[in-house]
C-alpha cells in the first residue's frame, strides 16, 4: 500500500493534459465492442475502472488490443457476445458493473458481476428494479452476501440468468427518482434489445455522453430536456438490430480529473496553468459554472469536437481567493464527482461555501460528505456536515495533516491538493485507489512544480 507526501508548494506553472474522460471511455469500449467491425479508440485512460471495462468485454469474446492510450475493439455486433468462462471482475467501477447489468440481462446466458470491496458496498438496487419490470432476471446480495430480501438493501454480487426461448426484454416508460447517467445507460442498453420502447424521464438532466455517442451512431434515439426516448423498431418503423457501423473516436481530458490541477492552482498563489483538451459537455461543467459564480472563473478556448460529438475546450486557471456560496440543485448533478474539488477550494474562500442536494455522495466509493468533512477538520478548516452536503467556512490557515483515502480516489487527491497550501507536511495514506481514475495524477503536479511524492507505507 502506498502514500502520499505532500508539502506546501510554490507557484505552480505550465501546460499539462489531464487523462481522458473515464465516462466516456467506458461507452467508447462498450459501443466499440457492439460494432459491426473494427473500431479505433484514442485518448483513453489508463485508469483502472476503464480497464475493467475492457477486461469485461475481451471476457464475452470481444478482442481489444491497447497500446498507450489507443485501443483497437475488434465488434462482434450487438447479438455476438459469448458467455464468459467465470465471474466478470468489475473492480472498483460502479460504470462497468451497471452498464453491464443492463446489456447482460438482455444475453441468452447467464453472467455474475462481482467488484472490489468497495464497490460491494456500492446500491445496485436503482438498476435491478427497472430492470425486473422490463423481465429481466436479475438480483443481488445483502450486505452479509445472501440473496437481497428488497431492492434497497440490494448490493454486488449481481447474479444475471438468461433470457429462454421465446423470452424478450419489453418495453418500458420509468420515472427516474434521481438523476443518473449511470441508471439511464443501463436502461437505455437494455433497451436496444427489448420489444418496445424505452422512455425515461429524470427529474434533471444527467450526463448525456451516452445519448450523443448513440445518436452519432445513428441509433433511433430522441431526447427533449430530460427525457429519453428510444425506439428498436427504428424511427421508420423498421426493425433496429444490426448494431452500428465501426467508428473512430478520439476521447476528451476528463472533467473530473481536470478537478484536481484546477483546485491546486486556486489554492497556492501565484499559480498559472493550463490544461489541455478537456471535454466540456454541459452535463459535466457544473464545477466551472461553479468557480465562475464565487468569482474564481475558469477561461476556456474551445477546440474541435471529440468522440460522439462531445465539446472539448482548453482551460487557464489563475492562482484567485473565491467568495462565498451556495451550489445546489441542477448544479450539483452537473458536478457531482467533483464535489470533493470544490470542498478543497472552499477552504480558501472569502466567506462560506454551502453545498446542498449531494445526499447521491453518501453511496460512492465512501460516504464523501463525512469521510470529506473529516479530512478538511483534519485540515483545521471549520464545516458543518449535512444530510445532503456540508456548510465550509473558508479562510482558515490550513495545517498539514495524516489522513486516509477511505479508499476512495478523489478523497485522496482532493487531501493531496489541501496539503499543497498547508504548513508543514501532508500525509496521504492508502493512494492506491488513484490508479482507477487519475494514475498520472503525482507525475502532473510534479510536472507543475509540486512537491509530492509516492512512497509505499
Amino acid at each position: 500500500m502506498s502514500r502520499l507526501v505532500v508539502q506546501k508548494s510554490g507557484p505552480l506553472r505550465g501546460r499539462v493534459q489531464v487523462p481522458g474522460d473515464k465516462s466516456i471511455g467506458h461507452r467508447a469500449i462498450l459501443f466499440g465492442s457492439l460494432a459491426r467491425g473494427r473500431c479505433h479508440v484514442r485518448g483513453l485512460s489508463h485508469g483502472e475502472d476503464n480497464l475493467s471495462t475492457v477486461a469485461c468485454m475481451r471476457a464475452m469474446g470481444v478482442n481489444i488490443e491497447l497500446a498507450g492510450d489507443r485501443a483497437t475493439i475488434d465488434g462482434v455486433g450487438l447479438r455476438g457476445l459469448s458467455m464468459p468462462s467465470g465471474v466478470l471482475d468489475c473492480g472498483n467501477s460502479g460504470t462497468t458493473m451497471r452498464l453491464l447489468a443492463g446489456l447482460l440481462s438482455a444475453q441468452r446466458f447467464g453472467t455474475r458481476l462481482v467488484g472490489d470491496a468497495s464497490l460491494t458496498r456500492r446500491p445496485m438496487g436503482r438498476v435491478v428494479g427497472p430492470l425486473r419490470a422490463r423481465g429481466a432476471h436479475i438480483g443481488g446480495s445483502d450486505k452479509d452476501g445472501r440473496p437481497a430480501p428488497t431492492l434497497e438493501k440490494c448490493y454486488p454480487p449481481l447474479s444475471v440468468a438468461p433470457l429462454v426461448e421465446g423470452e424478450q426484454l419489453t418495453g418500458i416508460e420509468y420515472d427516474m427518482p434521481v438523476a443518473s447517467a449511470q441508471v439511464k445507460t443501463c436502461l437505455i442498453l437494455s433497451g436496444l434489445y427489448a420489444s418496445g420502447p424505452t422512455a425515461l424521464r429524470e427529474p434533471v438532466l444527467s450526463r448525456d455522453h451516452t445519448e450523443r455517442m448513440l445518436i452519432s451512431l445513428g441509433v433511433p434515439l430522441r431526447t427533449a430536456g430530460s427525457m429519453v426516448y428510444l425506439d428498436p423498431e427504428g424511427l421508420d418503423g423498421a426493425k433496429w438490430d444490426r448494431g452500428w457501423d465501426p467508428f473512430e473516436w478520439e476521447v476528451p481530458g476528463d472533467v473530473s480529473s481536470a478537478a484536481f490541477p484546477i483546485a491546486a492552482a486556486l489554492l497556492v498563489e501565484g499559480s498559472e496553468i493550463t490544461i489541455e483538451g478537456v471535454g466540456t459537455n454541459p452535463t459535466r461543467t457544473g464545477l466551472l459554472d461553479m468557480l465562475r459564480l464565487i468569482g474564481a472563473p475558469v477561461e476556456q478556448e474551445t477546440r474541435d469536437e471529440a468522440a460522439g460529438g462531445e465539446p472539448r475546450a482548453d482551460l487557464f486557471v489563475k492562482h484567485v481567493r473565491p467568495r462565498g456560496g451556495l451550489a445546489a440543485g441542477e448544479l450539483v448533478v452537473r458536478m457531482i464527482d467533483e464535489v470533493p474539488a470544490l470542498c478543497a477550494i472552499a477552504a480558501v474562500s472569502r466567506g462560506t461555501i454551502e453545498i446542498r442536494d449531494a445526499e447521491e455522495l453518501r453511496v460512492k466509493e465512501s460516504d464523501r460528505i463525512a469521510t470529506m468533512a473529516g479530512v478538511l477538520r483534519a485540515f483545521g478548516v471549520s464545516c458543518e456536515e449535512l444530510e445532503d452536503g456540508m456548510r465550509i467556512e473558508g479562510g482558515a490557515k490550513l495545517r498539514g495533516a495524516t489522513v486516509t483515502s477511505q479508499g476512495d480516489h478523489r478523497i485522496a487527491m482532493s487531501a493531496a491538493v489541501l496539503g499543497l497550501a498547508a504548513e508543514g507536511t501532508t500525509i496521504v495514506e492508502d493512494a492506491d485507489c488513484i490508479a482507477t481514475s487519475f494514475p498520472t495524477f503525482v507525475p502532473l503536479l510534479k510536472g507543475l512544480g509540486a512537491d509530492v511524492r509516492l512512497e509505499e507505507s
